[in-house]
């Protein structure tokens, strides 16, 4: 389950398709495509989303060429477990990584939308984080605020009263906004799925009642895939 909030409040509520269909987040939200790679004298798929670069089959369509099915969530952490005890190495117990709260962070900063982009970027850089959410004076999610988007500043990179105008700016002109928020309970493939179809870095994390609870981030992904169970663990 999705939701998307922007500067009037709740806009959306609803699964990862309608999101997809949410031209407003799109558009607003300043997506640059990207065209999808075609070979030489190809045309694109109309079924691929435009600048989600497909490397190969779906994992099922792999699976059903090999003759075989897809593994259950339960054989693989059983085999897992398996081949960990025959190797000596019982470790800690895994388990099956599906829901967004398994891997979402609870340490939350955030952005007020009166800040300024010094503010702004003091903010994230004290944070160590490359985004984060903006929220207006009752708290609610507003925008996303990014990193990448604050750093560009002026073409003029000597000229320091450009820089100072620059950064006096309100983060309300550079944020992201409309931006989806994801629930606790949203499955972690679909929060991937559409990181990829938006082109953001992370999704918040708010609760049925729109409080945020925490972050889920592309860095919170790549890093469960190397300290976590194994991709056959994730449901």
């Amino acid at each position: 389950m999705f939701t998307v909030y922007g500067l009037n409040g709740r806009i959306f509520t609803g699964q990862l398709e309608g999101l997809r269909q949410l031209g407003a987040v799109q558009s607003v939200a300043r997506v640059r495509a990207v065209e999808a790679l075609t070979r030489r004298g190809e045309q694109a798929s109309s079924a691929v989303i435009p600048g989600v670069i497909v490397a190969g089959p779906a994992p099922d369509t792999t699976l059903a060429a090999l003759g075989g099915a897809e593994p259950q969530p339960r054989d693989a952490l059983a085999a897992y477990a398996q081949a960990q005890a025959l190797a000596g190495r019982p470790g800690p117990e895994r388990h099956v990584l599906s829901m967004v709260e398994q891997l979402m962070s609870l340490d939350l900063h955030t952005v007020p939308l009166e800040s300024t982009l010094a503010q702004g970027l003091a903010i994230l850089g004290q944070a160590q984080v490359g985004q984060a959410p903006v929220v207006n004076q009752q708290g609610r999610l507003v925008g996303l605020l990014l990193r990448a988007d604050l750093l560009p500043g002026p073409s003029n990179f000597e000229d320091a009263q450009a820089w100072a105008a620059w950064l006096a700016r309100p983060v309300a002109e550079l944020m992201w906004s409309p931006v989806p928020a994801a629930r606790p309970d949203t499955p972690i493939r679909e929060v991937a799925q559409a990181l990829l179809d938006l082109r953001l870095p992370g999704l918040p994390v708010v609760d049925d009642r729109g409080d945020m609870l925490g972050f889920l981030s592309r860095t919170d992904i790549l890093r469960a895939l190397t300290r976590e169970a194994p991709l056959s663990l994730w449901s």
